[in-house]
């Protein structure tokens, strides 16, 4: 299921995930890779600067685990190989310090693709709105790079060999899907729902989340096939710490709305 739209009004404006979502649309655009459109394969030069730059810049468990950056990394040059005569990515000693803690920050705001950015974006402005207007934009925003941080540390510590690269606000959006579980399970969300084709129904909150969430596990213990490449250990994570969280807010009356009037509007009486 697809969301498109919720029936859960704000009381403030969502600054905050306005700017989250700015931010990643435009470190994309600074990226690698906004030039792959996702038809077709990419070069060997433009594959050769992707994974340089995602080296350089985003989460690898193995870097988390043990705190320290690679030996060896992608220098974003094409070379040959002299014994077998393949071309492929020149690797070396890298050229830079990096501080695998801060990966995990750079990499929430970094996407492999535009149907990558797309998705999240989309998840993130459907219900990351509602959330921020509960918790408020200060605590919101930490909430969310928490969130971030114990998914991306969490599939660290299970795939603590790993030194592929980890990418994507996926992990921090998770949390913020968990809290508007607990926060407004019965607010109703447009989803497109494939059945032939896609068709536009308006579920309850605790039946769109509770179905992405079985199926991030379902994929991550492996017990169905899945889109290659995908974190979804990340996506359990995130969604776990930001349900919990939450939890201690389930059943309260949100805070009042403070509205400042120059004059008292009409109807308004002391």
């Amino acid at each position: 299921m697809i969301p498109v739209h919720d029936r859960n009004p704000t009381r403030r404006t969502p600054w905050v995930t306005y700017l989250l979502i700015g931010l990643n649309v435009l470190f994309f655009l600074l990226s690698p890779a906004v030039r792959s459109t996702g038809v077709g394969g990419p070069s060997t030069a433009e594959l050769c600067r992707q994974e340089a730059f995602y080296d350089k810049y985003a989460a690898i468990p193995s870097e988390l685990i043990h705190n320290d950056q690679l030996n060896r990394v992608p220098t974003g040059e094409v070379g040959v190989d002299p014994r077998t005569g393949r071309v492929g990515c020149v690797v070396a000693p890298p050229d830079y310090k990096k501080i695998p803690f801060l990966s995990v920050l750079y990499s929430m705001f970094l996407h492999g693709g535009w149907l990558h950015l797309l998705g999240n974006m989309l998840f993130l402005y459907v219900f990351g709105n509602n959330v921020e207007d509960r918790l408020g934009h200060f605590r919101y925003t930490v909430f969310y790079l928490f969130c971030g941080y114990v998914a991306g540390y969490g599939f660290a510590l299970a795939q603590a060999d790993s030194t592929q690269t980890l990418i994507g606000a996926s992990g921090a959006i998770a949390g913020v899907l968990g809290s508007y579980l607990v926060l407004y399970p019965r607010a109703r969300v447009w989803s497109l729902v494939p059945f032939l084709f896609f068709i536009p129904l308006p579920l309850p909150a605790w039946v769109v989340l509770g179905l992405w969430f079985v199926l991030q596990y379902i994929y991550s213990a492996g017990f169905a096939v899945s889109g290659a490449g995908v974190a979804y250990l990340a996506h359990v994570f995130g969604f776990i710490v930001g349900f919990l969280l939450s939890l201690p807010l389930r059943g309260r009356r949100p805070p009042p709305a403070y509205y400042r009037y120059r004059y008292p509007p009409p109807g308004l009486r002391y």
